[in-house]
Formats: C-alpha cells, structure tokens, sequence
C-alpha cells in the first residue's frame, strides 16, 4: 500500500504568509489543510490553482476562539489524518495607544488571536503526535517580538509570548520525537504589512520567505530568524541600552490604529 502523502496544516491560510506557505508546500507534494475564517477565499484560491480535491480540504475556523479552531484540528484528523506539519500563522497586527479605552479591546483581540490561538491551534496534535513519536509544531513569532516598538505595544507583547511559549512547549516535547519551530518573520511583503507607514528594511515577497521558512521547518530548526540580516538586525538592538534604543526610536511613525485608521 503507498504511503500517503505528507500533510500540514496552517492557520490563517486565505492570504499573506498562510497562502505562500500552502502554495510552497503544494508545490513540493503535500497535502493540505487549510484554516481560515474566509472559507470562499481559500477555496476561490484552490481552485484558481486548479488544486486537485484529493490534496487539500477547508476548514472554517476563528483562533480566537478556542473551541472554533480545537474543533477544526479534531476535524482534520477525522477526515485527512495526522498532520505532519501544524503551523500556527494566524495572527492580526493593530497599533494602539494604551490612553484609548478601545484600544484594551484591542489589545485583548490580539493576544486571544495571536496567543490563545497559537496554543489552541497546537492542543488536538501534541498528544497524537507524541505518541507516534513526530511531527512539527512551528509557532509564527516575528522580530517585532524581540523589542518592543513605540505604538506596536500589543503585537510587540504579542510576539514575545509566541517566542517564549514555543520555548516552553519545546522544552516540554523534548525527546519526544516533536520538533517545536519558532519562525520569526522579518518584514514580508503581504496585505498586511502594504499599511505600514514606515521603512521596512530587508523586505521579503511572501513567496521567498516561505521557501526559506519551510527549509527551517524541514532542518527542525528551533529559531529561525528570516532573513537572517534581521537576525542580526535585532541582535544589535537588543544589545542597545535603553537610553540608546529609545532615542533611536523617538519620532518613528507608529502603526495605524484601528479607529479611523490613525
């Protein structure tokens, strides 16, 4: 009998990050399943590919919300089996000021969507994967976590969790045969980062940065900055003393707010 063909699942697959990850992957013959809260964007996307049915499914989830995207991981393993891959990419970026009632709502939007949802996405396969004894859990951080950015307070905290979460879960799986993988984005050129406002240096087209990231992934790398120049990049920052750090900073324009866009 022919062994199945390999497959991942990814959150926050309908565009950016997600959807370069799916199309690197099924470029090189995996199977895919699909997360989103956009069910008819990822399937308007695999059909325009003219991806064959056998080789991916949809599954309509919100991270967010912990029992949305458990219940997708469980249906996955029904209908397509254990993933080989579990990648937790969804995330959101706002920018907030901490003086703005609205903006704590904000902020607890993104840590339930970036956090709570990463662990909620990784819970239906730690213990399955574990006891076949592999599997890769990536966690999707970002140099945005490394230091925290003026008006990016929610995201910057939000990434930094995603970074020592992973550490955790890696220490925990160790010698279990489960890779943990922290990737940690630079800046990617996606729907998401087009609304910054400021330089973003070492950019990458999203296609580039899935094949790299998925080198990582495949090596079991435990921390992959990407591109590397960021690695150094934010190196050299975190070596900064405070003072330095926030004189470099001051005056830098911040990230759009969701209220009014400001």
């Amino acid at each position: 009998m022919a062994q199945a063909r390999p497959l991942v699942f990814i959150t926050g697959a309908s565009s950016g990050i997600g959807q370069a990850l799916a199309a690197q992957y099924l470029r090189a013959g995996w199977r895919l399943a699909l997360v989103a809260r956009r069910e008819p964007a990822m399937k308007s996307w695999a059909e325009a590919l003219g991806v064959s049915a056998d080789s991916y499914s949809i599954y309509s989830a919100d991270v967010s919300q912990p029992d949305s995207i458990i219940a997708a991981g469980h249906d996955c393993i029904a209908r397509q089996g254990l993933p080989d891959v579990v990648i937790a990419n969804a995330g959101i970026s706002i920018g907030m000021d901490t003086a703005e009632r609205a903006d704590i709502d904000v902020m607890a939007r993104i840590l339930a969507t970036n956090n709570l949802g990463l662990a909620a996405t990784f819970h239906p396969f730690v213990a399955a994967m574990r006891r076949r004894g592999s599997g890769r859990l990536v966690g999707i951080g970002s140099v945005a976590g490394i230091r925290g950015l003026p008006g990016h307070g929610a995201y910057c905290a939000s990434k930094a969790a995603v970074i020592s979460y992973c550490e955790s879960l890696r220490g925990e799986l160790r010698g279990s045969g489960v890779r943990v993988v922290t990737i940690c984005p630079g800046y990617v050129d996606t729907p998401l980062t087009r609304q910054n406002r400021y330089a973003m240096p070492f950019l990458l087209p999203a296609e580039v940065f899935a094949a790299r990231a998925i080198k990582a992934i495949e090596a079991g790398a435990s921390y992959r900055v990407i591109p590397w120049q960021m690695g150094i990049v934010a190196r050299l920052l975190r070596a900064l003393p405070n003072a330095w750090f926030d004189r470099l900073l001051q005056g830098r324009p911040r990230k759009h707010r969701q209220d009014a866009g400001v």
